[in-house]
């Protein structure tokens, strides 16, 4: 990337859903009791750091999940609404770390952090070409 990341600490984000049938265990094939999914918290945390920082990379660039070391430990059921958190804690050239939270309309359920990092999307997307072989 040519251009500094203008990137500080303290950036916030937040996604939200209601738990529907769609977003349960058995759904999605990580486990059979039919409640709010590891893997869709997963992406609930990701969208709460898209949310905080996407609207101010340069033109050309997005972040991409590299790293996430989150607990799940409360289970959330169908018709529920669940909302997450994001904030930015760490800026290290490329390199984004985020606090992420979730809570549902009851307690908390999840935390950890999180890692993005950001990338020239023309250079990524030619990267991928080249992986995929259709490209040179």
């Amino acid at each position: 990337m040519n251009k500094p990341i203008n990137l500080a600490p303290g950036a916030v984000g937040s996604a939200e859903l209601t738990v529907g049938p769609e977003h349960t265990a058995p759904h999605v094939g990580s486990g059979r009791v039919p409640v709010l999914a590891t893997p869709v918290v997963i992406n609930l945390l990701e969208a709460a750091a898209l949310a905080a920082v996407e609207h101010l990379l340069p033109e050309g660039h997005q972040s991409l999940g590299v790293q996430l070391d989150v607990r799940h430990f409360a289970a959330t059921p169908v018709g529920m609404r669940v909302e997450a958190q994001a904030e930015l804690i760490a800026v290290d050239g490329r390199m984004l770390k985020f606090r992420v939270s979730a809570r549902d309309e009851r307690e908390p359920i999840s935390e950890g952090t999180h890692e993005r990092v950001v990338v020239n999307v023309a250079r990524f997307d030619r990267r991928m070409e080249v992986k995929a072989g259709r490209a040179t």
